[in-house]
């Protein structure tokens, strides 16, 4: 049974203006198979999702998996493989990985990120975003069974918390057309991008703004814990910049409004997370198989 707490929707507007900082990239992982989700522990480690068969069980010849990358060597560890459709991932200061099994309508963990997955919640309607809170108890997700169409349309999207000490989870926000992904900060404030509406939207306090909009096609999401958002935009999906694409990963200083382009011209950087006390970015390119690294370069610009 679904344990819901709707909060009240109220739209604000903060402007982005272009930052100064520039950053140097570096492939860290490559030969994967459509990696989508990702996320950065504490320790350093890269967790990673893999997608050629989405949808697809291991017993009907599916090979989806979880995966641990050590950026520094680029060894690839596989942690699980088989699930049908584990999308995007999240990780605590714990060291617990969480990942939402699109198709299967569950949400999966390993405990430290060791030994088998553990089934966190299910009945789940289409879960796509995942973000863990940094100091563990609480996770939140997103559904999107029906994308694209709003609430007053019919569309069934949602954001939600999930406590896992009572084993329930509460609704935060139902009506946006698209919310992909999702993060956290450590005050508990909960961000989420909109894709088809190109907007990104903060829930604090139980109050919701739209804190960036006019974005073209933003998908995955990541918070650092000194005031930054990272987010991408892939308006168009497998095309590189050289044959006219537009995808960006960016960061947003929420301080300012501020946005820095931190690359432009992958074919595909589908989703993207932070060193959570660090500036180390990453993010995956799905259609061309690999883990992108980026750090700032010094004298490039304040953060």
């Amino acid at each position: 049974m679904r344990a819901i707490r709707p909060l009240l929707f109220v739209l604000a507007v903060t402007a982005g203006t272009a930052s100064a900082q520039e950053y140097t990239t570096k492939v860290v992982a490559r030969d994967l198979e459509r990696p989508t989700g990702i996320s950065v522990s504490l320790a350093g480690r890269v967790y990673f999702t893999e997608l050629p068969t989405p949808g697809v069980g291991g017993g009907n010849g599916g090979r989806n998996t979880v995966n641990v990358l050590n950026p520094n060597t680029g060894r690839v560890r596989n942690l699980t493989t088989g699930e049908p459709e584990p999308t995007n991932l999240a990780t605590n200061f714990f060291g617990d990985v969480y990942w939402t099994c699109k198709s299967a309508g569950v949400i999966l963990s390993l405990d430290g990120g060791r030994g088998d997955p553990r089934l966190v919640a299910g009945d789940l309607d289409k879960p796509s975003g995942m973000a863990a809170y940094p100091l563990g108890l609480a996770t939140y997700f997103t559904e999107v069974p029906t994308p694209g169409v709003g609430g007053a349309n019919g569309g069934r999207n949602a954001v939600y918390a999930f406590l896992e000490g009572i084993d329930r989870e509460f609704l935060l926000d139902e009506g946006d057309p698209q919310p992909t992904d999702v993060a956290v900060d450590l005050l508990g404030n909960v961000y989420w991008t909109c894709t088809s509406a190109g907007v990104i939207v903060k829930l604090s306090g139980g109050t919701t703004s739209v804190i960036a909009r006019g974005l073209d096609k933003p998908y995955g999401i990541a918070t650092d814990y000194r005031g930054n958002l990272y987010f991408t935009e892939v308006p168009t999906p497998g095309v590189s910049g050289a044959n006219g694409g537009t995808n960006k990963v960016s960061m947003l200083k929420l301080s300012t409004g501020e946005i820095t382009v931190i690359n432009a011209g992958d074919p595909d950087p589908i989703d993207v997370t932070v060193a959570p006390f660090g500036s180390t970015v990453y993010w995956t390119c799905r259609s061309a198989g690999v883990i992108v690294e980026a750090t700032p370069k010094r004298g490039g610009g304040e953060r």
